[in-house]
């Protein structure tokens, strides 16, 4: 009979973006907490558990596997042989499992060499916790926009996740997890402070997030804080800052080795190397933007902070980038595309896109068009507001052939869109 693969395990697996090695070292991590001496599970061992070569492994196996993943054996694929429905197996089970618990709790020690307190053991539970609680975070974003709450929380996991890293006993993969994990909190952190309009708070947190991202050695969480940072730059008026952070983003593993990555990159530096009047440099961009996105495989697994890059988003990019060089046509024609291709939840994706469409249309001098579109983004109107004051104050700039000045929104524009659940658009 042909061994069937677990799904189950794979599922997890992929999830965690854990690879049969590191899973490996984990429940090694796990046995010498249980038993006092380091396991010697390999990843071929793992192979066969992915393969279904084996089904039912051994009973202390089983138990550091719950202990890691939180799941149990049937819940991640194995199948008990009909042969062991009675026996001793359960009950030596249950003893495992209570000294691994007394051990993990620092109230007996399987290893009684010393008079010493362990150090707490941190790993794959604390770190989908820790996950968790940062989808919370986008959510909360996601829902209201940057706040003072929302900043409080990411500084606080920030320092929780701080506390693990510093007074709990990891694996090296742990320890990178964490790492990556307080450099996407205190992001956050930032995002809520340029949603404030407090750009050197946001600035303050943005160099702690590119200190804990160069430690969590993570390709793919550096990529990010590389091109929040481009953003950050960018809304500062400090254009050279930003196409040099772009240019990190491009420097990083994950730019090099996944083309949704490096297609996200170039659009960045596109949309750079505009703000600075750089055109041809912003326009090769945006051509190889496009040119990697048809290349990537959107059904690879990836980070959630990549969710919202598809490919309408690099369409409102591209419109952006259109708009910046003063080519208000393109830009009309790409924001159009982006919004068809929105999904329905995306209420302040939609409200951005909508007004960075009334911009290319008053940059191409429709001022009533543009004005009757920038109406969609706002409230609906009350008695006060029925002569739509603000476009009949509006003025279409004095040259359709580039866009106004670059300077610090007025009050009531639109902030920065964080598409589930970041944001690259200004």
């Amino acid at each position: 009979m042909a061994a069937i693969p677990n799904q189950e395990l794979a599922a997890w697996m992929a999830d965690q973006e854990m690879k049969p090695p590191e899973l490996a070292e984990e429940l090694n991590d796990a046995l010498e907490l249980l038993t006092g001496r380091r396991g010697k599970l390999t990843e071929r061992t793992v192979f066969r558990w992915l393969s279904g070569e084996n089904r039912w492994p051994q009973t202390k196996f089983l138990v550091v596997l719950e202990q890691v993943t939180g799941r149990s054996p049937t819940d991640l694929g194995f199948v008990r042989p009909q042969r062991s429905t009675a026996g001793p197996a359960p009950q030596e089970a249950n003893v495992l499992r209570r000294r691994f618990v007394t051990a993990t709790t620092g109230t007996v020690l399987a290893v009684a060499a010393s008079s010493a307190v362990a150090r707490p053991t941190v790993g794959t539970t604390d770190v989908m916790n820790l996950r968790s609680e940062l989808v919370e975070l986008w959510l909360m974003d996601d829902t209201a926009g940057g706040s003072a709450e929302l900043e409080a929380r990411a500084v606080a996991l920030v320092d929780r996740t701080r506390g693990l890293q510093q007074n709990g006993s990891a694996t090296q993969k742990t320890r990178s997890r964490l790492y990556a994990l307080a450099a996407a909190f205190t992001a956050t952190a930032m995002w809520a402070a340029v949603d404030s309009r407090r750009f050197t708070d946001a600035q303050t947190h943005l160099n702690e997030a590119i200190h804990l991202a160069g430690l969590s050695g993570d390709g793919q969480v550096q990529h990010q804080i590389w091109r929040y940072a481009a953003v950050l730059a960018d809304q500062r008026g400090r254009y050279a800052d930003s196409i040099a952070a772009a240019e990190a983003a491009m420097n990083t593993r994950a730019h090099r080795t996944d083309p949704l990555y490096a297609s996200l990159s170039h659009a960045r530096l596109a949309l750079s190397a505009a703000s600075a009047g750089d055109r041809l440099r912003s326009q090769r961009a945006i051509g190889r933007a496009a040119d990697a996105f048809e290349r990537a495989d959107l059904a690879l697994a990836r980070p959630a902070s990549m969710d919202f890059y598809t490919l309408g988003e690099l369409h409102g990019l591209t419109g952006i980038t259109h708009y910046r060089l003063g080519q208000g046509e393109q830009a009309e024609y790409h924001s159009h595309r982006c919004l068809a291709a929105l999904r329905p939840e995306q209420h302040r994706n939609r409200a951005y896109y909508t007004a960075q469409t009334a911009l290319s249309q008053l940059q191409q001098g429709e001022l009533e068009m543009a004005c009757a579109t920038a109406e969609r983004v706002l409230p609906e109107p009350g008695p006060a507001s029925a002569a739509s004051p603000t476009c009949s104050a509006a003025s279409p700039p004095t040259s359709t052939s580039a866009p106004p000045a670059r300077r610090s929104p007025a009050p009531g524009t639109p902030s920065p869109a964080r598409p589930d659940p970041e944001s690259e658009t200004t």
